[in-house]
């Protein structure tokens, strides 16, 4: 899937990922910062922002995503922030493709699943 995604800055490559329901630009003013020093990817995943919709979501399809991402754009040695469900992409990514990722940063994830059925509900609206 193609994702839509924004940059900041020149120099090494950072992806930094957003959390459930969120979108790239969340993260625009710490790009910003990053970006003096770094190429800052802030990608929307699919179902989210300007991206695709898909009826198939889940964290193993965000990966390959991800990995789609990344492999389109030539990127290696990448840093990735990932954020509450972008972490968990971030981590899948990481167990997967340890030779590609230089450094890892989880923010703000919960230690067990999201997808309570609750959570399905929301989904299903997207």
């Amino acid at each position: 899937m193609k994702l839509f995604y924004r940059t900041v800055g020149k120099g090494e490559p950072v992806v930094i990922l957003h959390g459930l329901f969120g979108m790239g630009d969340n993260w625009i003013s710490i790009a910003r910062r990053i970006g003096q020093n770094y190429k800052v990817y802030l990608p929307d995943a699919r179902n989210h922002g300007r991206s695709p919709h898909s009826d198939t979501f889940n964290t193993r399809v965000l990966k390959e995503d991800l990995a789609q991402f990344i492999s389109d754009r030539a990127l290696e040695n990448v840093k990735l922030i990932g954020h509450s469900l972008g972490g968990k992409v971030a981590m899948l990514y990481a167990l997967e493709h340890p030779e590609n990722v230089e450094k890892l940063v989880v923010v703000d994830i919960a230690p067990k699943s999201y997808f309570r059925p609750y959570f399905k509900l929301f989904l299903e609206q997207l």
